[in-house]
């Protein structure tokens, strides 16, 4: 074979390596995001249940601030008096 030929694979050679080299470096950095995300999905759903109970627990809070509200309306205001 021609000198020309071998340095053409050793070239091509050089190329397939550091292609190689860049996917596997693509690779655990896809890994570590995937670890990243999953613990700020973990974290997000925790944020979603600790703030879920709110919807549920402000119509028997408005319920018991009816007196309240009911009493604050029945001030008058300075331009009544």
């Amino acid at each position: 074979m021609p000198a020309a030929a071998w340095m053409t694979l050793a070239i091509t050679a050089l190329i397939v390596a550091a292609t190689a080299l860049g996917l596997f470096r693509v690779f655990f950095h896809l890994r570590a995001i995937r670890r990243t995300l999953v613990g700020v999905t973990a974290g997000v759903t925790v944020i979603a249940e600790r703030t879920s109970t709110v919807p549920t627990v402000l119509p028997s809070v408005n319920a018991s601030l009816k007196p309240v509200r009911d009493f604050c309306e029945s001030i008058p205001g300075p331009k009544e008096a």
